[in-house]
């Protein structure tokens, strides 16, 4: 996810529940409404128009499924709307509309809050996850021996003057000093994400739960950073100094090009080329595996890459505020859920969740309750939310 000012703003528009609405069933009340809010803030054109060309993107893409999961999607979708229309006296038409649309799950956000919330049953089920909410915590940026903390999303853009501009959607811009000849440190807690652009001109999206160490300014021989957690990365081109990324299993060596790199501990490390090429090697100095664009890489323990050709879109997707799943294993696609929400679930009876998988895109919006709901419209999950606890358990 970008959050430069302008990509910042349509991000916040894409996420906005009203602008949602307004998108899949416009009424003559929201046109009106959107209409007024133009006139009044003329400088948002751009943002709206950036954000419905965007939305179009994520709702009309869709997945190559079977017809068979299709119809199974279209029916657990057609009987959560007949239930939320007897209980709520839905009208007709977003009922007709929403059921058609049953494989996109953006097409229903608007709907599912008010439909979950008007259960109130308690959960019955002996096998389910718990999940809780954590404590947020601030966003680190250390240099030198000074440590800057922000309560909200950053970007950072490293200068050659010795300083480090930050700017944040929620907090004035800021211009910290920074120490040169050494190594500073960006630490992104689980529940947050940032941008950066290094010294050299590269831009790098750090994913949740993420550490990136990188030097005030490159030497003249080459370029490296280090890598806890995921990152997407555009590296600028230098034919006489190479680019290399380092993990605590394997190293990247760059020769030009747009990469997502993971290395969560607990997850297999991996790396998905999106445009130009790369060397991996092992930290036992292996020979160098090169991979060509639309080519995963997977880390074996036994300092081995498995590599195979995939769609590079569900890996990169979360840079742009929604994430991409394809028969995605339940608890996968919890354990990104989790990081990006700075969730803690119990796994404890993830033996009886095996085989359930997901397909389909969720916004990453700032409720938390259309997250969960869409994971359950696009898998045989249910969930109930009590208090800070998030129960998931089979339909």
């Amino acid at each position: 996810m970008q959050f430069n000012r302008d990509d910042n703003n349509f991000i916040r528009f894409l996420k906005d529940e009203k602008f949602i609405e307004w998108k899949l069933f416009p009424t003559d009340e929201l046109n009106k409404y959107w209409e007024e809010f133009l006139l009044q803030f003329p400088d948002k054109r751009k943002d709206i128009k950036l954000a419905e060309k965007h939305f179009r993107h994520i709702k009309l893409s869709s997945y190559k499924q079977s017809p068979g999961k299709k119809q199974e999607a279209a029916k657990r979708l057609e009987k959560s709307l007949r239930r939320y229309y007897i209980k709520n006296n839905v009208r007709r038409f977003a009922f007709a509309a929403a059921a058609c649309a049953a494989v996109l799950v953006l097409s229903l956000l608007y709907l599912q809050e008010k439909l979950y919330k008007s259960r109130n049953q308690l959960i019955t089920s002996s096998e389910y996850i718990v999940g809780n909410e954590l404590k947020q915590e601030d966003i680190m940026f250390i240099t030198g021996n000074e440590t800057a903390s922000f309560q909200h999303n950053i970007d950072i853009q490293i200068s050659s003057e010795k300083t480090a501009q930050i700017r944040s959607e929620y907090q004035d811009a800021e211009e910290i000093s920074i120490e040169q000849h050494t190594m500073n440190k960006l630490i992104v807690p689980y529940g947050k994400q940032s941008r950066i652009t290094l010294a050299d001109g590269t831009q790098v999206w750090l994913n949740s739960g993420t550490t990136l160490e990188f030097p005030s300014s490159f030497t003249k021989n080459k370029r490296e950073v280090y890598l806890t957690g995921e990152m997407y990365i555009e590296v600028a081109p230098d034919k006489n100094r190479s680019f290399y990324v380092h993990t605590s299993d394997f190293n990247v060596r760059v020769y030009g090009t747009k990469f997502n790199a993971s290395s969560y501990a607990g997850s297999p490390a991996s790396v998905v080329l999106v445009e130009g090429s790369i060397g991996l090697q092992s930290d036992d100095g292996k020979q160098e595996l090169r991979l060509s664009p639309d080519e995963q890489a997977v880390y074996s323990d036994n300092g081995t890459f498995q590599t195979k050709r995939v769609d590079v879109q569900p890996f990169i997707s979360w840079k742009d505020g929604y994430l991409t799943f394809e028969d995605t294993p339940v608890t996968e696609a919890l354990k990104q859920i989790e990081r990006y929400y700075n969730l803690s679930f119990n796994y404890g009876d993830e033996v009886s969740f095996q085989g359930i998988t997901c397909t389909g895109k969720i916004i990453l919006s700032d409720n938390l309750d259309n997250v969960m709901t869409a994971l359950t419209l696009i898998s045989a999950m249910k969930y109930k939310k009590k208090d800070k606890l998030i129960y998931i358990y089979k339909k």
